[in-house]
């Protein structure tokens, strides 16, 4: 696209009659057919005004009539701020291009009107005004029927939904929780702990587990069998409601004996009652009747007041 325009601006070149200047910028100037605004120099090449203002004033010419120019409808058109604009506004005004007056309508309301004039000069002159269009205001249509909208489907509750909801793999897992280790894995522990593995296809004939598997979780059950778990207990923890099929049967007693550890059994000082701290016996002072609180039988801190002060 960029060469053709460059080939096309090659050739409108050298329509121009003339030498091309050796600087500065060159006209390719083509007639318009429609959608056009004639801006006079005076404004397009002001010097008093800013070249905000100057643009402004060429926008609002190009306007039909009827159109929104305050600063809240040009801040909405343009980038510049409200600032910028009003400041170009009242450019505008100071130079004779912009006007705004008050006038009250037929039924009394009091309106205030934009007025832009093209040519500043040609007003003061009383010169003849041309008429501009005025902006179509648009037409209310009736709106199409709209269709209503699908009913939506009904959702399906939680609890009464057949599938199982997934974790995400893309979420982090959280870290498995080491295998329990008894504090001193004695051999006998460690005998007792490894039949209870090795015995628990009697119970339950899908955990079927390997020597390697017995080795290696058998100082889990020991710190069981540690912490005063009866084997009964243990082999109840490790076969009751397993999947179906257990796919990984290692993996289900590790967890099992991770997650299900019990807490070591209390001694008897944390089952013992908690001691109630001894009560003050009261007193009667035997200088003046007083009760008072105090291990031994005397005088209450009054009298031993009064007695410490007479000596």
């Amino acid at each position: 696209m960029d060469t053709q325009h460059n080939i096309a601006l090659t050739h409108a070149l050298t329509g121009i009659p003339g030498p091309l200047p050796p600087s500065g910028v060159i006209h390719v100037a083509f007639p318009h057919a429609n959608r056009f605004t004639i801006v006079g120099n005076h404004l397009a090449q002001h010097d008093g005004l800013s070249l905000a203002a100057i643009g402004i004033g060429v926008h609002i010419q190009s306007l039909p009539a009827g159109s929104q120019v305050g600063i809240k409808a040009l801040t909405a058109r343009f980038a510049e701020g409200e600032t910028t604009i009003a400041a170009a506004l009242r450019e505008l005004e100071t130079h004779g291009y912009l006007h705004r007056t008050r006038a009250r309508l037929a039924n009394g309301r009091v309106i205030t009107r934009t007025v832009f004039c093209n040519q500043p000069d040609a007003l003061l002159r009383g010169g003849a005004v041309v008429p501009v269009a005025v902006a179509p205001r648009p037409v209310m249509r009736p709106a199409a029927p709209v269709p209503p909208p699908a009913p939506e489907p009904t959702p399906v509750p939680e609890a009464a939904h057949p599938l199982v909801r997934v974790p995400s793999r893309i979420a982090p897992k959280p870290p498995r929780r080491p295998l329990p280790q008894p504090r001193e894995l004695t051999p006998e522990l460690h005998r007792a702990a490894s039949a209870l593995l090795a015995d628990l296809r009697r119970h339950a004939p899908e955990l079927v587990l390997s020597e390697d598997d017995v080795e290696e979780l058998a100082p889990g059950a020991a710190a069981w069998l540690e912490r005063g778990a009866h084997p009964d207990a243990i082999r109840h923890a490790l076969t009751t409601e397993l999947p179906q099929p257990p796919k990984y049967p290692a993996k289900i007693v590790r967890h099992r004996l991770a997650v299900l550890l019990p807490p070591p059994l209390p001694g008897a000082r944390e089952l013992a009652p908690a001691r109630r701290a001894p009560v003050t016996p009261f007193q009667t002072c035997e200088g003046c009747d007083r009760a008072f609180r105090s291990p031994d039988p005397g005088h209450c801190r009054d009298c031993r007041a009064q007695y410490w002060e007479a000596a």
